[in-house]
């Protein structure tokens, strides 16, 4: 039974590497359903997702590609389809997004497994619990913080996780913590309110009179909030809206945002290109 894959891959950029990925696949009986490309004039960079079916087993794919990956100088990747990453969810007491995403990955929304949630308070554990996932109460004191950061990285571990999400995660991550899983963290967090940093950023908003509202998912690295930024969404406000209603609209931003941006990574869409991102949607 045929097989279907994901390429992903990236590399200074020449004529003939869409013809060697074609030919590639061609001479395997390869079928390509979907192709995604992109040339970035700035960083001279070429970047490349393709979703095929072939006959062939992905680890003699793997291997075949080598050579064309050495001779382009690619970094790549070759995904099989049916493999479904891993989940993990970091949750503090704000539990909109993680209630979001429990809903998505019941239903099939989001092509992933949820293998458990993890908070330093025990708030979530009802709503987890019901939805019969495993919930892990972590508490974290200023003391105890580098302990609880090696329990969650036990737990990666021991869960096999691929891939960490911060659903409305209040705990600063220590650099050792992100080094240790780059690329492997996704946040979620109030954005177009750069200058209302600290607590109740909405009221904050309101209090500035501000037009615009929105949010914004990105990878996680050692500098706070700086990561690369995957996806973003906004929504229109006026003097009429309460900050609790200006809440609630970045409740429903934050929840969509990030299943947006979980998704797409689960879909092999996200490359990185420096600190940005080119996301084949």
């Amino acid at each position: 039974m045929s097989g279907e894959y994901i390429l992903t891959l990236s590399c200074p950029d020449r004529v003939g590497i869409v013809h060697a990925v074609a030919g590639f696949l061609a001479e395997r009986g390869g079928n390509i359903m979907h192709s995604n490309q992109f040339s970035d004039p700035g960083s001279g960079r070429f970047f490349m997702r393709v979703h095929f079916a072939c006959d062939l087993a992905h680890a003699g794919l793997r291997v075949d590609f080598a050579p064309v990956g050495a001779d382009f100088g690619m970094e790549w990747e070759l995904h099989d389809r049916a493999a479904r990453q891993r989940v993990l969810v970091l949750v503090s007491k704000q539990d909109h997004c993680l209630n979001d995403l429990l809903y998505r990955f019941r239903i099939g929304a989001i092509p992933g497994e949820l293998v458990g949630v993890a908070s330093n308070h025990a708030d979530a554990r009802p709503l987890t619990e019901a939805a019969g996932v495993a919930f892990h109460h972590l508490p974290v004191t200023d003391e105890s913080k580098a302990a609880q950061e090696r329990r969650i990285l036990d737990l990666v571990e021991s869960e096999r996780a691929d891939i960490v999400v911060l659903a409305r995660y209040m705990q600063i991550l220590s650099d050792d913590f992100c080094a240790k899983l780059s690329g492997r963290i996704i946040n979620i967090h109030h954005s177009f309110l750069p200058s209302f940093k600290g607590a109740r950023p909405y009221h904050q908003a309101y209090d500035r009179g501000v037009k615009i509202i929105g949010a914004t998912t990105h990878y996680v690295t050692a500098d706070l909030d700086e990561g690369p930024i995957i996806e973003q969404e906004i929504a229109r406000v006026d003097h009429a809206m309460t900050p609790e209603q200006l809440v609630a609209v970045g409740r429903d931003l934050e929840s969509m945002v990030l299943a947006r941006g979980l998704t797409w990574h689960l879909e092999h869409r996200i490359l990185l290109n420096g600190g940005r991102t080119v996301v084949f949607r």
